[in-house]
């Protein structure tokens, strides 16, 4: 029987990919008492990574919808790290977003917003999060990462 946050997914016509399998020599994620220390998770969706720059090949909105694909990897992380069970955060604590964008593109927090919305959408109240979201290179020419921090007791 799925708990309240699988069918709140499955509510929003979602469903969690596979955690992703690390890229290079790092874990994707770590336990430090009650806390969930998520990596960076890079946007991609079916078909593969999800690349491009935001300003000059994506608009605000595809990287939002990046984003977005951040989000459900690292609630696959998190679902791994809980034994399979979402229902066991009690806060998402803090997101750090990564967009790849051009140098003078200024709407990173609307791009990260993908992401962020998405996961009060999912936990209510406790999806709130502090957060961070700033433009970098991305590995893989990717056009957002976003790594997080859960309570998860």
């Amino acid at each position: 029987m799925p708990g309240v946050i699988e069918a709140r997914l499955a509510e929003l016509g979602e469903t969690l990919p596979a955690a992703p399998a690390p890229a290079a020599n790092y874990v994707p994620w770590v336990r430090s008492g009650a806390l969930v220390f998520v990596s960076g998770q890079i946007s991609q969706g079916p078909d593969g990574m999800i690349c491009g720059i935001v300003g000059e090949n994506m608009s605000v909105e595809d990287g939002a919808a990046a984003a977005k694909t951040c989000a459900l990897s690292l609630l696959a992380q998190v679902k791994a790290a809980c034994d399979g069970d979402l229902d066991r955060v009690t806060r998402v604590v803090k997101l750090t977003g990564f967009v790849n964008s051009t140098i003078d593109f200024t709407d990173e927090p609307m791009v990260i917003n993908g992401c962020s919305d998405f996961l009060v959408a999912v936990f209510g109240e406790k999806g709130r999060h502090a957060r961070t979201a700033v433009s970098a290179s991305l590995p893989f020419g990717v056009a957002v990462e976003v790594e997080g921090i859960f309570e998860a007791p």
